[in-house]
């Protein structure tokens, strides 16, 4: 894992970065309402990150990422985001920058430790209870060593 701080880099909180070379935003035609104006300009724009072959994703993070971008990805490994809900093919790429970021975010958020509950003492006593019924029925079951 590098950290690259050069200033086109992505900081993905105080985990890690994402050089900007490892970017791709590809320009496309938005589809939807908008009449002349969205058949005739590429405004939406789809972001493209190679997961499996970045060198800045951490181990731990890029297994997450695949996990949580499972159905973002091609066979690949290419993740990819799309966005195109402005007029703006700027605002378009800085929306689905921001969306890359939460995602890796949250990848990179490491999950909590499950700590087991305790069982409740009704839960408890309805186990030995039903312990003891089992014993008894298997009891009951057994030969008493008098054969007739």
């Amino acid at each position: 894992m590098r950290d690259d701080t050069s200033p086109d880099a992505i900081r993905i909180g105080p985990y890690f970065s994402i050089p900007a070379t490892e970017l791709e935003f590809l320009p496309t035609r938005a589809s939807g309402p908008g009449g002349q104006h969205v058949n005739r300009t590429a405004s939406a724009v789809q972001l493209r990150f190679d997961v499996l072959s970045s060198p800045s994703l951490p181990p731990a993070a890029r297994t997450r990422l695949l996990f949580l971008a499972r159905g973002r990805l091609t066979n690949e490994g290419i993740l990819l985001i799309d966005a195109q809900e402005h007029r703006s093919q700027k605002k378009n790429r800085e929306a689905a920058l921001e969306r890359f970021t939460e995602l890796l975010l949250v990848a990179a958020t490491p999950p909590k430790p499950r700590r087991p509950t305790k069982p409740t003492r009704a839960s408890r006593e309805r186990r030995l209870r039903e312990k003891r019924l089992h014993s008894d029925k298997k009891r009951q079951r057994r030969q008493t060593g008098e054969h007739e």
